[in-house]
């Protein structure tokens, strides 16, 4: 987890795959730690094909039943059949918008929102713009992506920087 936040929680992320990555993976955190989730990252990325949006969105019920079966990812038919349902959104976002990445930083005006949080309790657990995006993307067909994942989401991939202000990386990230 210290690795994981002094290397890599809130930079800013740009590639498509990326950003589908950690949506997924906010996703198939619902009701489990986020140390479970790393954990099981690198067998995600094998099983999930390195989170490429083109490929998970052609999984069939017979991918799905076989990912089932992965003891070392999250085996929940309700997230697995997510990750398949938001590859094909992700793809349709990007057709639109002409990426992925344009279209989830135009709900932070394409520039990371630099929060100025002096203790944990100060962190929301979602935002205005959380609330957005989550609403966007459900009403374009995908799922496990409440205003809670979604600022999660824009908390890792740097969306929003919510290191707090005595964090060496706040100052770092800006």
């Amino acid at each position: 987890m210290l690795e994981y936040h002094d290397r890599e929680w809130g930079v800013p992320v740009h590639a498509d795959h990326l950003l589908f990555e950690f949506l997924i993976l906010e996703g198939a955190q619902a009701g489990l730690s986020w140390m479970t989730i790393l954990r099981k990252r690198d067998a995600y990325r094998k099983a999930f094909k390195d989170f490429d949006p083109a490929v998970v969105a052609r999984f069939r019920e017979t991918t799905v039943d076989r990912l089932l079966t992965v003891t070392a990812i999250v085996r929940n038919r309700r997230k697995i059949e997510s990750a398949v349902r938001n590859a094909r959104v992700v793809r349709a976002i990007a057709a639109e918008h002409g990426s992925f990445d344009r279209y989830v930083w135009s709900f932070v005006g394409g520039r990371p929102r630099r929060n100025a949080w002096k203790t944990m309790g100060d962190i929301p657990a979602e935002t205005a713009e959380s609330r957005a995006l989550s609403k966007d993307l459900i009403a374009r067909g995908a799922n496990f992506v409440g205003p809670t994942i979604c600022y999660a989401f824009m908390q890792a991939t740097g969306l929003v920087n919510d290191h707090l202000v005595s964090c060496f990386r706040y100052p770092e990230l800006r």
